[in-house]
């Protein structure tokens, strides 16, 4: 955290922990503004945790959550409110500190601050809202400025997210065309590979291990724009920023991930880390799931699964059989109580796979409870709540108590892809199944985990959809016809224990797809080499590989 100084009461920053309040505590802070959404990013504490936190420091924490670029004048009023009845100095933070300065500047100014030396304080501060000039002079009801979206820059191709499948496209496009102009929006400073993260809460990785500096990662050559976006306008080959700039394109790739939507289960922000709930979703907890695992005695062990889709469809279980593989490698198996409640009708969505699962289950002694959706936790009181359907399609409540809980959050298209023009019926980028070209905007490509796709949503997709999306760009950009196809790929290296994966790989469908023989890997049979390729192949080919533009075994397939 690097706070920024904008008056003699007000800093802002961007995201914050725990661990700095003490220091913000010394400062003489007494309040803080959270501007940030729970769920935007996968190291993100909610701000349930950094309140209490806070609290016992005596610093009163409000949550006034802004979607990026979506600055209005009724959040701006109560957050000029908020600052001017705080008894002290105030700290308001977002992701990376703009939305908080961007209230603080309309706030302002609908108090009648002129708007040069707001810009210029905001400038001072590393904050550049020359681009808000015509709406903080005006006090404009708009979301951004009356005169129009200022354009930054134009580029030839411009790439929304810089996750796995947004880097690998960029490394991919740069392989085919080393002078094309490629531009890639992402304002995250960390880049995951959150593959590890299940072996992180199984004590194999350390969680560093999995984080690299974003700037390490963006290829050279391409065009790092550190800000996030707020939306599109495809009929105008633009994209919107946060802070009010326009970024133009030729050709648009968009890769933004999901949502991590931990707010839509009543408590369960309040008491992520503690009170024995954790989640292998996110950075910050992994090692307290193994911690945890590690401490268990005896008791109840939950471990749930949310509605389709998300991302990994095979981490939930994941979690659950390294748990009971350590509880049994201890003795502890029949003292731990182990129980999987699972919103779907099935433990795994391709049935080949099945009985080398239930063998497992069966070891683990292991109950499988279908048709369960967690909808509330009580952490103090060690209690789940859940919605379960009936054999007649009715639903009735049920809860569980826990000495652990490992929960995996709903998961959704993020709010600014929900909104805009390029999403579907349900929120999710619409793009053709083969192709990964939108169904609407020509111009217009989508993959990874915020794609209608009907695929898994994991980073071996990404890995192979990469490839296509680079080879279909670059004849679209050419007027030639687009010929490489997605077959659906994916992969869910299923940890079946310590050392052995069942390793799933399959295209649309449903369909086995094995990238080796049999006799080598038979991937529906737990496996040795399954889990030498996790924990000692994969991590090297994904950086080494994959986000660096080397398609092996992901060359795309190309129709005549």
């Amino acid at each position: 955290m690097t706070p920024a100084r904008l008056t003699d009461r007000l800093t802002v920053s961007p995201q914050i922990t725990a661990t700095d309040l003490p220091a913000l505590a010394a400062q003489g802070c007494t309040t803080v503004i959270c501007n940030r959404p729970d769920g935007e990013g996968a190291d993100q504490p909610t701000h349930q945790e950094i309140a209490q936190a806070a609290a016992a420091l005596g610093i009163t924490l409000h949550y006034l959550p802004v979607v990026a670029g979506k600055v209005d004048d009724a959040t701006a009023s109560t957050f000029g409110d908020l600052l001017a009845s705080a008894p002290g100095p105030v700290l308001a933070y977002c992701r990376t500190g703009t939305r908080s300065t961007t209230l603080w500047a309309l706030s302002a100014a609908a108090r009648g601050a002129a708007a040069a030396p707001l810009i210029e304080a905001a400038r001072q501060a590393g904050y550049d809202l020359s681009a808000l000039a015509a709406r903080l002079e005006r006090q404009a009801a708009e979301a951004r400025p009356a005169a129009g979206p200022q354009t930054d820059v134009t580029h030839t191709v411009v790439i929304v997210g810089g996750g796995a499948a947004g880097i690998a496209t960029a490394a991919s496009l740069l392989a085919r065309d080393p002078k094309l102009d490629i531009a890639i929006i992402d304002p995250a400073e960390r880049h995951y590979y959150q593959p590890g993260w299940t072996l992180v809460g199984a004590g194999v990785f350390r969680a560093e291990q999995t984080v690299r500096p974003m700037a390490s990662l963006i290829p050279r050559g391409v065009h790092w724009i550190k800000a996030a976006v707020a939306a599109f306008e495809p009929e105008q080959n633009a994209v919107l920023l946060e802070d009010g700039r326009a970024i133009r394109y030729r050709t648009l790739i968009v890769c933004p991930g999901l949502k991590l939507d931990w707010e839509a289960i009543p408590g369960l922000s309040e008491t992520l880390g503690k009170n024995g709930v954790t989640s292998n979703y996110r950075y910050d907890l992994a090692p307290y799931t193994w911690q945890q695992v590690h401490a268990l005695r005896r008791g109840k062990a939950l471990f749930t699964q949310p509605p389709m889709p998300i991302k990994c469809a095979g981490a939930p279980q994941k979690a659950l059989y390294l748990s009971g593989d350590h509880w049994q490698r201890n003795g502890r198996i029949g003292d731990v109580k182990i129980e999987f409640l699972n919103a779907g009708a099935v433990l795994f969505g391709v049935a080949d796979y099945v009985p080398a699962l239930m063998e497992y289950v069966k070891r683990y002694e292991a109950t499988l409870s279908f048709g369960h959706t967690l909808t509330a936790v009580d952490g103090p009181r060690r209690l789940a709540t859940f919605s379960r359907v009936l054999a007649d399609g009715s639903r009735e409540t049920v809860q569980r108590s826990f000495d652990l809980l490992h929960v995996v959050p709903p998961q959704r298209a993020p709010d600014f892809i929900k909104a805009s023009p390029l999403a579907d019926a349900a929120g999710w980028v619409d793009v053709d199944a083969g192709t990964l070209q939108h169904r609407r905007h020509a111009n217009v490509f989508g993959l990874g985990d915020a794609g209608n796709t009907g695929n898994a949503k994991t980073a071996a997709a990404a890995r192979k959809q990469a490839p296509v999306v680079a080879h279909n760009v670059i004849a679209q950009l050419r007027d030639q016809p687009l010929d490489a196809r997605y077959d659906g790929y994916g992969s869910c290296p299923l940890t079946v224990e310590r050392g052995k994966i069942v390793l799933a790989e399959f295209v649309y469908g449903g369909k086995l797809a094995p990238s080796f023989p049999a006799w080598l890997l038979d991937g529906r049979k737990p496996s040795r080499l399954a889990w030498l390729l996790k924990e000692r192949v994969l991590p090297p080919l994904y950086w080494q590989g994959m986000l660096k533009g080397r398609e092996w075994m992901a060359q795309p397939e190309l129709v005549g």
